[in-house]
């Protein structure tokens, strides 16, 4: 089975698209069995997911902003000296070789 740990085990950090309340459900469900936190502590499940959200290396989530919408939105692989992996989970969970997010 795929992890999310997995997206950011090189340090990297990953936005991650969440096309819909089922598949975003799924992902803050998975975020919390493999041990990740809002932040602040919370736990995924305590708050509601968003279309784009940001897997972190330290095993924290955050929603994503206003500048990293645009980043997410524009292709962008660096952030500063920090690898940009954009994920399309629904296809990254059910095995799809290519799980890149693409613009629909």
């Amino acid at each position: 089975m795929r992890t999310i740990k997995n997206l950011v085990s090189n340090g990297n950090k990953c936005y991650v698209y969440l096309s819909s309340a089922e598949i975003g459900r799924k992902f803050l469900e998975q975020a919390e069995n493999e041990g990740f936190t809002f932040g602040d502590g919370v736990k995924p499940t305590g708050r509601s997911y968003a279309e784009v959200m940001c897997v972190n290396g330290n095993y924290t989530i955050n929603y994503v902003g206003a500048y990293g919408r645009i980043a997410f939105g524009a292709g962008v692989s660096k952030i500063g000296d920090t690898t940009l992996t954009r994920v399309d989970f629904e296809k990254y969970m059910n095995g799809a070789e290519d799980y890149s997010y693409v613009r629909r």
